[in-house]
């Protein structure tokens, strides 16, 4: 198959920004953006839960349009991707890292983002749950990224977040 180069505006989505071409650990440096983007929403007083419908609603919907761009800029630009780095799955590709990463911050309960502490405590809880889950690849991640492309780019961290989701959730729900 022959694909046109990987575009300025497609490498720059793929790499987040250019956040996949830091090392060591470029997956690491993906998943720091929506870490800090939810603890600055729940700063600027926009939480997952109990703040209001309105807060509720404009927390989820900024992370909802991350993961949506993000998974889109991975299927749209993977093929591109995988031949301009003549790798599948490349390492400098964190754009799934992402969309990935958004997925354990979502529906936190109100008692997890009460205080600074809580707060600090449940971004770094979703953030190393995640980045743990995506590097050892429990199953299903492992066989998702088997797919071609972007899909396969994308779908073992889509799988990561989920799983992620599940002990973010029962651990903030019985901690806090």
């Amino acid at each position: 198959m022959s694909l046109r180069p990987l575009s300025r505006f497609g490498a720059a989505m793929l790499t987040t920004g250019g956040l996949g071409h830091f090392r060591p650990a470029p997956g690491t440096w993906g998943s720091l953006p929506p870490i800090a983007l939810a603890g600055a929403l729940m700063l600027l007083g926009w939480r997952p839960e109990g703040a209001g419908l309105i807060s509720s609603i404009g927390y989820h919907s900024v992370l909802a349009l991350v993961i949506i761009v993000f998974c889109w800029a991975c299927v749209r630009f993977g093929d591109f991707a995988e031949v301009h780095f003549n790798k599948k799955d490349p390492g400098s590709v964190c754009a799934d890292e992402t969309a990935g990463q958004c997925l354990p911050l979502l529906a936190l309960p109100a008692a997890a983002t009460a205080g600074p502490v809580p707060l600090a405590l449940t971004l770094t809880l979703a953030f190393l749950t995640f980045r743990l889950l995506d590097i050892l690849k429990p199953w299903p991640a492992g066989r998702l990224q088997r797919y071609p492309g972007g899909w396969g780019i994308l779908l073992d961290d889509l799988a990561a977040g989920v799983q992620a989701v599940i002990i973010v959730q029962l651990v903030t729900r019985l901690a806090f």
